[in-house]
């Protein structure tokens, strides 16, 4: 059964498709993913007349050269989908080369997706230049490369602003840092993520922000762009510790529960504590967490407070003020409170974009930041085939603590 959820295209523009391509048989599909492809292989063509001659079409104001755009010529190739014709942009001078489709090149099958699927995996355009010019004998500046995978931009928009479901029971937000090149300098930018549950229990990426630093205040803007994509509501949001991020979750979604990241809690409090002490303190706060209930929690940290609250108070303190939000899983069974105590969920997918990046010490703009997290994000999601383990149960759960959230969708 397909995933429409993760399609590149949403349903209407399919039966669009469908209607305006006259599709009625395989070979029809074949036929419009053909023309579909040759539009695109076109569009790479002029992108790459553009890059030499130094300007956009009719903009007459940024052009620096006498040689300008002198029509087109017509070439044959071969591609996957059979052969198709390609006006080849011409200059004045005859100075153009094209590269993606090189002169008296007679096929281009799979170019163009080699250059984007390469890129997705974090292969360097170094290493791009290499592996085309060993397979195609085709020489690929850095500059098309850029050009090739700026293609995908239009499609990233669109992912970006596609409507999204209205009740989804869990989401998770954080941040993954990242150098970026900006006004000549190299700064610190923050991809903001959110992943959600739906009442399915299916999971999805519902999109990647790029931002200055982690804040409260961006998180809220995030918060209010789901919220003009159709999320009306949020049973759970599971966060890390950042200041404010509770107020701005409940400027939006109050009735959403919040539940505090535990691992991020613990590495919080760990940091006040002297090396000799860190394996102690960590075994005396594995009970607080590790109890059957709430009250029990509290107990717990109690005798820590006795044990250790003389030489640690800043421990003690943070688990105290952050304790509504730390408690939440308290009242789930285990099977909810295995999702949501922490945000393995989402940093297991970092840690999968962090294998794509990791070879980059720097990004240029934040495009192309943007580019590699989209094209990663969806190489990930591809394995995301099945549901969550357990979710009938969990389901059902939720339908008991959020009755009027979730009951609609048993039915």
């Amino acid at each position: 059964m397909v995933d429409k959820k993760k399609s590149l295209l949403s349903s209407e523009q399919i039966q669009q498709l469908i209607k305006e391509g006259n599709i009625k048989n395989s070979d029809d599909i074949h036929r419009v993913l053909k023309e579909m492809f040759g539009g695109v292989l076109q569009e790479i063509l002029e992108a790459e007349l553009t890059q030499s001659l130094g300007y956009e079409k009719g903009d007459e104001a940024s052009k620096n050269t006498a040689n300008r755009r002198n029509g087109h010529s017509l070439k044959t190739v071969r591609s996957e989908f059979g052969d198709m014709d390609l006006e080849v942009p011409r200059d004045r001078d005859g100075e153009f080369e094209p590269t993606i489709v090189k002169k008296h090149q007679k096929s281009v099958s799979g170019i163009e997706e080699q250059i984007i699927a390469l890129y997705a995996k974090g292969v360097s355009t170094r290493e791009i230049q290499d592996h085309l010019q060993n397979l195609y004998g085709v020489d690929i500046s850095p500059t098309l490369i850029s050009n090739v995978t700026n293609k995908i931009m239009p499609v990233i928009k669109e992912w970006q602003n596609r409507p999204l479901q209205q009740v989804y029971a869990v989401v998770f937000l954080d941040a993954i840092h990242y150098k970026v090149k900006q006004d000549g300098q190299i700064v610190n930018k923050a991809a903001y993520m959110a992943i959600g549950i739906d009442l399915d229990g299916h999971k999805d990426v519902l999109g990647i922000w790029i931002g200055e630093h982690e804040t409260a205040k961006f998180w809220l803007s995030v918060l209010n762009e789901l919220r003009n994509r159709g999320v009306q509501d949020i049973l759970i949001i599971c966060v890390d510790n950042l200041t404010g991020f509770s107020e701005a979750i409940g400027a939006c979604y109050p009735s959403a529960e919040v539940q505090k990241c535990i691992v991020h809690q613990i590495r919080n409090s760990i940091r006040y504590v002297s090396y000799k002490d860190l394996k102690k303190i960590t075994v005396a706060l594995r009970p607080i967490y590790t109890a059957v209930s709430e009250s029990a929690g509290q107990e717990e940290l109690a005798q820590f407070e006795a044990a250790w609250g003389e030489k640690y108070p800043l421990i003690v303190r943070s688990w105290r003020n952050n304790w509504a939000e730390i408690a939440t899983f308290f009242k789930y069974p285990p099977e909810i409170r295995k999702i949501i105590y922490t945000t393995n969920v989402i940093e297991s997918y970092h840690r999968q974009l962090r294998k794509v990046t990791k070879s980059k010490s720097m990004f240029p703009t934040d495009e192309a930041l943007l580019k590699m997290l989209y094209l990663a994000t969806q190489d990930v999601m591809r394995k995301w085939t099945g549901r969550i383990q357990n979710w009938g149960q969990i389901l059902l759960q939720l339908s008991i603590f959020f009755p009027d959230k979730v009951k609609s969708h048993l039915r």
